[in-house]
């Protein structure tokens, strides 16, 4: 993956409009890239509220209430922390749906991050409906972005796609 896909975006937009849902992003791995894909879907206002990029510990507890504890003893990167980020977007931006998701796009040598992968979860409100671990075979750090980008919003798609 190394581009947006624009008619996957824009399905997954059609089918928050047809529920008259909304969605939110809590976002670090991605760097922005989901905000940035949700808003250029077709009449992106009517079901994308926004977005947060948190990229350290100290905001991802300040913005998205994290549990520092568990957050310090991995670095930030955990399903738990997705799953809390992504309840808590919905509350911060008053969405139906949450995306939270957290990773590395890069190796981290001095951890043993030699595998890049991420951590995404959906939350509907305070529920979370689905959370996983995604994986990249990309090596560049801006391919591995995009690509988590989308599997991302496939997740989200799925969801959409198989609920009433």
């Amino acid at each position: 993956m190394t581009g947006l896909d624009i008619n996957l975006i824009n399905k997954t937009g059609k089918l928050l409009q047809k529920k008259g849902s909304t969605i939110a992003v809590a976002e670090s791995v991605t760097s922005g890239n989901l905000q940035a894909a949700f808003s250029l879907a077709d009449n992106a206002t009517t079901f994308f509220q926004g977005g947060i990029t948190t990229y350290n510990i100290g905001q991802k507890c300040r913005h998205l209430l994290v549990e520092p504890t568990h957050a310090i003893a991995v670095n930030c990167v955990s399903q738990n922390v997705s799953e809390e980020m992504a309840s808590e977007v919905c509350n911060f931006f008053k969405s139906v749906f949450g995306i939270g998701i957290t990773g590395y796009a890069s190796p981290v040598p001095e951890k043993n991050i030699k595998q890049l992968f991420a951590y995404v979860a959906i939350a509907k409100g305070k529920k979370v409906i689905e959370s996983k671990k995604i994986l990249s075979s990309c090596t560049k750090p801006r391919n591995v972005q995009l690509d988590f980008t989308h599997q991302a919003i496939e997740v989200l798609f799925e969801i959409l796609r198989k609920s009433k």
